[in-house]
Formats: structure tokens, C-alpha cells, sequence
């Protein structure tokens, strides 16, 4: 049996003192060995070789070394780093993928001093037409320079092409065509109610912690039972592993009080490591009750299961993800909304619902520690955070 492809073939030196790279039978040659220009060329060329089923077209040349490094160069060599910078963080991952391919679709064979202002003007001006809000719209062009700043780091960029990107000022409210963005506003708590009554028991817990503690909604879709701290005196505290400001370096802590705690148990069940919500559970619900409504006696028709799928084999067992992510949650959300005939709202303003029940009722020092909010900014007011003032604030947090 012959050997695979490898997916990522070596980068090596030559006697000729250039970098060489061998791609489906032939020899590409870089420029000087270990030069930041010829690792940029590398790593475009093995980006076109497996997009192309790892295979290297014809019409590609071989000769690199007096070639200008490219956008295409760049965004490659920026998508290496990506995989590591953003391994936990899919959004942001995402988030720069769909950029690269947007410079290599538009700019990719322009050299790089060739993209400027002007050009970073006119992919912003894509993204104002596409009708993307400003604030997303300034977001994205500054995640673009930042690609390019990465450039500089990897000395494939001169410093003085990013200074030249990031005169080009943000877009401010009022002096542009984008729209403005409306602010998110807390849900109505009764409108939480009513959707949960069509939530399953997993989905339901999750609403009720998050109204409870305001958690970021990818905080309780991370929830695991060795996150979870059992004190002396009955309060249960869960620290994550991963959230917004974990990469500053800081922690946080979670008190988990009242309905929280009790939403929380029956999903301890399980091992450690294992997360709390799964996808599979509230499938497997959902199921049942349409089983439990079905009109057609169970005597009639198919039996639960076993449909025109199952009966001529062309149905595949789903496979579920281990666990919520934050877009899941919201669907599953969104639908429940939907058959209870109320309006629609998403996970995101559980948080802000909380954060005004807690204010109202303790003021912005509460807020702010239940929160986790790092700067005084955050919550109009500076106070210093602390866990016993959160686990006062969770005390007075809202029940679903």
C-alpha cells in the first residue's frame, strides 16, 4: 500500500544556500535559507498545494527566490499562527480565516507594500455594503491590520506599511453609512419563563443558571464537575477554565447559590472531566416527548425509531458534540421562543437581566463583582471585586 502524502512537506536546506521545498515531484526553491521571505513562500505554497488536493498546478513556477512576498504569503503564514494563537477560541479562529480569504480572493498576488490605506478603504467599504454595523465594521478592519502587524513580527512586513494602515481612522457614529448597532437590552423575565416551558431539562438548567449568576453564555456551556469548588458552608463556586480575560492572566469565580445550585446537581452525574449540558440528552428528550404526543397509536403506522430511514438503511446515527457551544444554546433558545409565541431573545441578555436585578436591588459594587467585571468602567463605578460581595449578589439574582 503506498505511502500517504504528507500534508506538510519539509522545509530544507539546499547546497545552493536556498530554501527548498518539494511538492508533488518538484523542487520549488525559495530564496536564502532561513530568510523570514522564504518561510512566508513556503507556507503560501503549501497552502495552494493541499487546497488542491495536494497536488501543485503546472503553471506554478519554481523559482521563488526573486518573487516579492504576497498578501497570499502573508495571510498563509498568518494561518499557521492562527491554529496556535487561537486554538481555543473557534470564533476568532473563524473570525481570521474568513479575513485571509478575503485578501487572498481580493489582494492575494499584490505584494505586500502594495497593500495600503486606500485598500484597507475599500475592503471596509465592502463590509459597510454587505450592511454590517459600524462597530463590526471597525472590528474587522482592525483584526486586517493586525494580520499585517503580525507581518511586521515575522519581519515579512516593514514597519512602515502598518503605520501606513493604522492612520486610516475608524469609522465614528454619525459620519458614515453603517449602521448603528442597537445595544443589548435585558429580556423580560416573564418572556424567559414562558420560553422555558418548551426547553428541555438541559437547555432549562442552563437559562436558570445563567439568569441566576449572569455568566457569559459560553461559560455555562463550559461547565464541567471538577470546575466546580463544594465549600464548608454550602455555597458552590465554579471557576472556568476558559473565559473572555483568562488571557490577561486573570481568574474567575462563579458563585453558584440558591437556584443556581439546584438547577445544577442533577447534571453532577457524570465524570469529572465530562461537561455538564450535552447536545445528546437534550435530543434524546425532545424525542421522547414527541414520542409521548404522537396521535397515531403506538400499533399504527412506524414505530419510534424506525422510519423510512432506518427501514431501507440509509439513515446515519448522529454523532452529537460533547457539548453546548454558545451558537447551539441560542438555537435551541430561539426555537422554544418560537412555540411559546413570545418574542425573541437570546442567551446574552440573561446577563444583562441580571446585571440590572442585581444592581437595582444592591447597587453597582454588587453588579459589577457578580459580573466579573475587571475595569470600573464596566459599571460606571469603580469597587474593588471580591467573591464574598458576588456571592451576596447571587443571593439576589433572578429565578427563572
Amino acid at each position: 500500500m503506498p505511502r500517504k502524502r504528507s500534508m506538510a512537506p519539509g522545509y530544507r536546506y539546499h547546497v545552493s544556500g536556498q530554501a527548498v521545498v518539494t511538492l508533488d515531484g518538484r523542487n520549488f526553491y525559495l530564496g536564502e535559507h532561513g530568510s523570514p521571505q522564504s518561510w512566508a513562500k513556503y507556507y503560501a505554497l503549501l497552502a495552494e498545494y493541499n487546497a488542491n488536493g495536494q497536488r501543485m498546478p503546472e503553471k506554478v513556477e519554481t523559482h521563488k527566490s526573486d518573487q516579492a512576498v504576497t498578501v497570499r504569503c502573508l495571510t498563509a503564514e498568518f494561518r499557521e499562527h492562527a491554529k496556535a494563537r487561537y486554538a481555543k477560541n473557534a470564533g476568532e479562529l473563524s473570525r481570521y480565516g474568513s479575513l485571509c480569504s478575503l485578501l487572498e480572493d481580493e489582494y492575494g498576488d499584490d505584494p505586500v507594500e502594495n497593500f495600503g490605506p486606500r485598500k484597507l478603504a475599500e475592503l471596509r467599504d465592502l463590509f459597510v455594503a454587505s450592511g454590517n454595523c459600524r462597530k463590526y465594521v471597525n472590528t474587522q478592519t482592525r483584526c486586517i491590520v493586525s494580520i499585517f502587524r503580525f507581518g511586521v513580527s515575522r519581519e515579512i512586513v516593514k514597519p512602515e506599511y502598518l503605520v501606513a494602515l493604522q492612520s486610516l481612522e475608524p469609522l465614528k457614529r454619525g459620519q458614515t453609512k453603517a449602521r448603528e448597532s442597537a445595544p443589548v437590552q435585558p429580556v423580560d423575565i416573564e418572556a424567559v419563563r414562558l420560553t422555558a416551558k418548551y426547553l428541555s431539562p438541559t437547555v432549562k438548567a442552563m437559562v436558570r443558571i445563567q439568569a441566576a449568576t449572569g455568566m457569559r453564555p459560553s461559560e455555562v456551556c463550559n461547565m464541567r464537575p471538577t470546575d466546580i469548588e463544594k465549600r464548608s458552608d454550602g455555597v458552590w463556586v465554579y471557576r472556568p477554565p476558559t473565559h473572555k480575560t483568562a488571557h490577561h492572566g486573570k481568574t474567575k469565580a462563579v458563585p453558584l447559590v440558591g437556584d443556581a445550585k439546584l438547577a445544577l446537581k442533577p447534571f453532577l452525574d457524570r465524570p469529572d472531566d465530562e461537561y455538564c449540558f450535552k447536545p445528546k440528552e437534550s435530543a434524546d428528550w425532545h424525542r421522547e416527548q414527541r414520542t409521548a404526543n404522537r396521535k397515531t397509536p403506538l400499533n399504527q403506522g412506524d414505530r419510534p425509531g424506525y422510519g423510512k430511514t432506518a427501514r431501507d438503511g440509509s439513515r446515519k446515527e448522529r454523532n452529537y458534540r460533547s457539548r453546548f457551544c454558545a451558537d447551539s444554546y441560542r438555537r435551541a433558545i430561539r426555537r422554544a421562543a418560537e412555540k411559546a409565541g413570545t418574542d425573541h431573545w437570546f442567551p446574552y441578555q440573561l446577563r444583562h437581566t441580571a446585571g440590572t436585578v442585581i444592581r437595582e436591588a444592591l447597587g453597582v459594587e454588587a453588579a459589577q463583582a457578580m459580573l466579573g467585571h475587571s475595569r470600573a468602567s464596566m459599571t460606571e463605578h469603580y469597587a474593588k471585586q471580591s467573591l464574598d460581595k458576588a456571592i451576596e449578589a447571587a443571593k439576589a439574582g433572578p429565578r427563572v
